[in-house]
């Protein structure tokens, strides 16, 4: 086992997997890398195995100390990396030679960088899954986002590490929308046509007050048809709903399990990991597809992740 000493940890950074799905009847959110399109191609250029632990840095980066080195790669949103002082390139694997130091600053586009090291980092799981989830500090490094002087474990690399990095098609295919694909939600006969038409034809921007929990928007009253109320149910990931204020928030990986507010959308699984690249202050628009078109955009963005060798230049 090696170590990677935090230094600093940047604004948010927290351990994250592909999550915990499946426990929603529990009350467990999935949690898991908010960009999980990302975190898999990192590890895949390190060796690991595609849902292995990372390190998820929201907006800031940090700097991290690799006593006994290690091979690495940062994916997701740019934060202008370094490695012992140098511009590190994203999207390929790097070997860190013993005492490197990685460091990374604001971030440059998106809101998530992925630091995937070869052997995955070591933590105790909870519920089959090493994702941390914030509301609960359930998961990940003490449940908690890192702290400056937290040690990390992490594993030895599973085989011998190719310098190698993603084709160009495959970053074209996979990279964040700002236009999110949507399907029509449970109760999106409940608003209004001209709300509708407003859900539909507007540009909304990205509250500041957003989170791993929901990403609110910004924009006018979206109203119902008539004045209704609902009884509380299960909630899916990348789910819209509107409060009665008629703001649309996104659901996201670490949303409640359950809500009392009517849903007029819900995000396309192929398109979640957009999500996870919003900013604050970041505009988007919706568009409406069918179920079918998410189905297959989904088994095609699948068929890409496990293309094995083609992924690659």
């Amino acid at each position: 086992m090696s170590s990677l000493l935090v230094e600093n940890p940047g604004w948010l950074t927290t351990v994250q997997d592909l999550g915990r799905p499946g426990f929603g009847a529990l009350g467990v959110s999935p949690s898991g890398a908010a960009d999980p399109v990302a975190l898999q191609l990192g590890n895949l250029l390190v060796g690991n195995a595609a849902g292995a632990a990372a390190l998820e840095m929201t907006l800031v980066g940090g700097r991290y100390l690799f006593p006994e080195g290690g091979v690495i790669a940062l994916v997701g949103a740019d934060f202008g990396a370094t490695l012992n002082g140098q511009a590190l390139e994203m999207w390929i694997p790097h070997a860190v030679r013993p005492g490197g130091t990685l460091e990374l600053g604001l971030t440059r586009a998106g809101a998530r960088c992925y630091l995937c090291i070869a052997g995955g980092i070591q933590v105790e799981q909870f519920l089959g899954s090493a994702s941390t989830h914030l509301l609960s500090g359930l998961g990940g490094f003490a449940g908690r986002a890192l702290r400056k002087g937290d040690v990390l474990q992490f594993g030895a690399p599973d085989q011998s590490i190719r310098r190698r990095k993603l084709s160009l098609r495959v970053r074209e295919a996979l990279k964040p929308r700002k236009c999110l694909r949507v399907t029509r939600g449970p109760q999106a006969d409940w608003f209004s046509e001209s709300a509708t038409h407003d859900f539909f034809a507007t540009t909304f921007r990205v509250s500041e007050d957003s989170d791993r929990l929901g990403l609110r928007l910004q924009c006018s009253s979206l109203a119902l048809e008539s004045p209704r109320e609902m009884i509380s149910e299960g909630v899916s990931l990348g789910a819209v709903q509107v409060t009665p204020s008629g703001q649309p928030i996104i659901l996201f990986v670490e949303q409640q399990t359950a809500g009392g507010y009517p849903k007029i959308a819900n995000v396309i699984g192929a398109d979640l990991h957009s999500v996870g690249q919003l900013r604050p202050r970041d505009e988007i628009t919706f568009a409406h597809i069918s179920l079918e078109e998410a189905r297959a955009l989904w088994n095609a963005q699948q068929r890409l992740l496990n293309s094995g060798e083609e992924l690659f230049a």
